[in-house]
């Protein structure tokens, strides 16, 4: 329990053992839509799922079904994924804070380091990262199996709170700090901070910033196009997850109230 005397607060975090996550939030006796089936089993994302129908290599009991709005009943029907049978897997739900020089790609073509080999013993389920953080981002990343989660999290209209910690090159300006607020143009439309303020007294580098934007590396271009380059870019929050006692290259399980607060908040958002 102790390190040379001292309580150590990861202890907790030591615990491996994979949470079973008592509600799966999904009865598999009733009819359930073959794409959400397919996303729930970690097979691919919904809207992959539907051009895997379309394209005729879902069976459902021996049947080719191309069929979009097609149901199964999970606990009786026999679905075959290009002639590999699909079982619902149990949900895993894990939150890394991730590390610097790590990409968020499942698989990486120039042989870097990616966030699931910091994950690897986490489960046996086929897992993926919840959105991206860039190469040299660091902070809160969910990695899980559920698809449908996953599709609603990273959906460009689920405005989700997402808070960084920004540190940049020179001080920040009066003026850039009112334009960041009040909203600048960049290539792709306007984007201005919910909130801006700097993290401690007297460093006028240092910057917590809260948006809701899903747009790709949107902070660093936010700065980029006042002027600044982003030395240090870390997410402390996201969609209600924090790394809170998590120190950097970490993982652990989400605990089962922040799982109902993810799907509570998910189930509230119509794609």
């Amino acid at each position: 329990e102790n390190e040379g005397g001292h309580y150590n607060q990861n202890n907790k975090y030591r615990q491996k053992n994979q949470i079973e996550y008592k509600k799966q939030f999904v009865d598999y006796s009733q009819p359930m839509r073959l794409n959400k089936f397919l996303a729930n089993s970690g097979v691919c994302s919904r809207r992959e799922a539907d051009e895997y129908i379309a394209a005729g290599v879902v069976t459902v009991n021996g049947e080719v079904v191309t069929e979009l709005g097609s149901k199964v009943i999970p606990d009786t029907d026999r679905v075959m994924f290009h002639d590999q049978p699909v079982k619902c897997e149990k949900k895993v739900y894990i939150l890394l804070n991730k590390p610097k020089d790590v990409v968020t790609t499942v698989e990486d073509t120039h042989a870097r380091k990616t966030v699931l080999d910091l994950v690897k013993n986490a489960c046996s389920e086929r897992v993926y990262p919840v959105g991206r953080l860039d190469r040299n981002t660091t902070g809160v990343l969910l990695i899980t199996n559920d698809g449908d989660l996953t599709t609603k999290l990273t959906h460009p209209k689920f405005n989700k709170k997402k808070i960084y910690q920004v540190t940049l090159d020179k001080d920040l300006q009066d003026d850039d700090f009112a334009k960041i607020l009040s909203g600048i143009v960049l290539e792709d439309g306007e984007i201005k901070a919910d909130e801006l303020s700097f993290v401690n007294e007297g460093d006028l580098r240092t910057i917590g910033l809260e948006i809701h934007s899903g747009k790709n590396r949107i902070v660093r271009r936010i700065f980029d196009a006042l002027g600044y380059h982003v030395v240090k870019l870390d997410r402390v929050y996201f969609a209600g997850l924090t790394k809170k006692n998590l120190p950097r290259g970490k993982w652990r399980y989400l605990s089962e109230m922040e799982v109902t607060m993810l799907k509570m908040s998910a189930s509230a958002f119509k794609g």
